[in-house]
């Protein structure tokens, strides 16, 4: 297998126009987005989930007046469940500055385009679990042979770093390199880039991060106290991009940085705030539509918020983040087969990862004004407190090697800062 790549060509960008004909009279336009409206608010009551109606409000806010037939009739709001058995989807966080605007750094330094964040979301075949793991970007993989988005293919390589499959051969490839570094079968991806994450960050109202100890770091210009904040925006983005600020200054530190911050994320989405919030909700629809990069498994509405309804009943605690198993090795680090062939098994036995308590220098610290599990809404039954309580018994697991870091949703953690003299 050859470690060698040609260079990417550079590719003009299509710009396409739109021809503007006749239009029908704005009463027909603005009764189709009452329906619209209509129908999605009725959703979201009647569900209570606030993934369902990112089709309808979606379609909503660019609705164009259509064209009314002689015989059409008024049907039934569409029925949307969740998807059938279990998921593969692949979220990559891109490091391009391209297009991005100001904040970022400087996008004429931009020499190629690195996958920085690559996280595995795997859902349970019976929606009782999820499990996102976090791959380094620092971690020597196989690459196979990648289609070149401009025409070709890259031949396939013994060992490059996981964060260059971007670069290479784009979404596809950082799908190919997980399918081969896991065994796992994902037919579903997405690509976002820092505006998304900020919009997406905003769209939520904001997550309420701990911060243990204050995170100072002048690679991403954040500085924030210790104490409860509320990131949202380009405070959320520094956040999770910084490394030099948290932890140990690695990598590792940053997923584990990210863990605090999706836990949180998990919760505040699932709270009844947020379901209840028909602001929110379109928001939160028109940010991941409008900021990413989709599969063509991903492009029809239907199957985003399917995929998306299958995580609604999930509880908090089998919500598990971790980190994919590694090796330190000269350079960067290599998976550790071992551990990581347990990780999988347990995906693969739609079991969630029971993990080790693990001790690092990059962990985040649990929160001390934690008194107790926060409950989870989705599962909560204030009716049932007296009865008596039945619950089938769980798939049994083996406990995760200690070197399988991470978190459930449930636990509340504060992301430990690192001294600016250590950096």
């Amino acid at each position: 297998m050859s470690d060698q790549l040609r260079p990417r060509s550079r590719r003009s960008k299509q710009i396409s126009t739109i021809a503007r004909h006749g239009r029908l009279k704005r009463s027909n336009a603005f009764a189709n987005v009452a329906k619209i409206l209509a129908a999605t608010l009725a959703v979201v009551m009647v569900s209570g989930v606030s993934v369902a109606a990112l089709a309808t409000l979606n379609v909503a806010a660019s609705v164009k007046p259509g064209v009314t037939l002689d015989n059409e009739t008024d049907g039934p709001i569409p029925s949307i469940s969740s998807i059938d058995g279990g998921a593969n989807l692949l979220l990559v966080g891109s490091d391009s500055r391209a297009g991005q605007g100001d904040g970022y750094g400087d996008p004429e330094e931009e020499t190629s385009v690195l996958n920085d964040v690559t996280m595995l979301l795997h859902i349970a075949e019976d929606h009782s679990s999820a499990t996102v793991v976090s791959f380094p970007r620092d971690t020597f993989v196989p690459i196979p042979e990648c289609p070149d988005p401009d025409g070709g293919t890259f031949s396939a390589m013994s060992s490059q770093k996981i964060n260059t499959t971007l670069n290479y051969g784009g979404l596809a490839c950082t799908v190919k390199t997980v399918e081969a570094l896991t065994g796992l079968s994902i037919p579903y991806a997405a690509l976002v880039q820092f505006n998304g994450v900020a919009a997406m960050s905003e769209a939520v109202g904001g997550v309420p991060v701990c911060i243990a100890e204050p995170i100072v770091d002048s690679y991403t210009d954040l500085d924030i106290p210790a104490g409860l904040h509320e990131l949202k925006g380009l405070e959320a983005l520094q956040f999770l991009r910084t490394r030099h600020g948290v932890g140990d200054g690695s990598d590792l530190g940053r997923i584990s940085n990210q863990q605090v911050f999706l836990s949180a994320l998990a919760r505040t989405l699932k709270s009844s705030d947020t379901l209840s919030d028909p602001i929110k909700l379109y928001s939160i629809a028109k940010a991941a539509v409008d900021n990413m990069e989709l599969s063509n498994t991903l492009k029809s509405m239907d199957t985003m918020v399917s995929i998306a309804m299958a995580l609604k009943d999930i509880p908090l605690d089998k919500v598990v983040f971790v980190q994919y198993p590694i090796n330190y090795v000269d350079g960067g680090v290599e998976p550790d087969e071992t551990a990581a062939a347990d990780l999988i098994a347990a995906i693969n036995a739609d079991v969630s990862p029971t993990l080790a308590p693990g001790e690092a220098d990059f962990l985040s610290v649990p929160d001390p004004t934690a008194s107790a599990t926060p409950t989870d809404p989705a599962t909560e039954d204030p009716a049932a407190t007296d009865a008596p309580v039945t619950t089938d018994p769980a798939p049994t697991a083996t406990a995760l090697p200690s070197n399988v870091y991470g978190q459930d949703a449930s636990q509340q953690t504060c992301s430990s800062g690192r001294p600016v003299e250590d950096q």
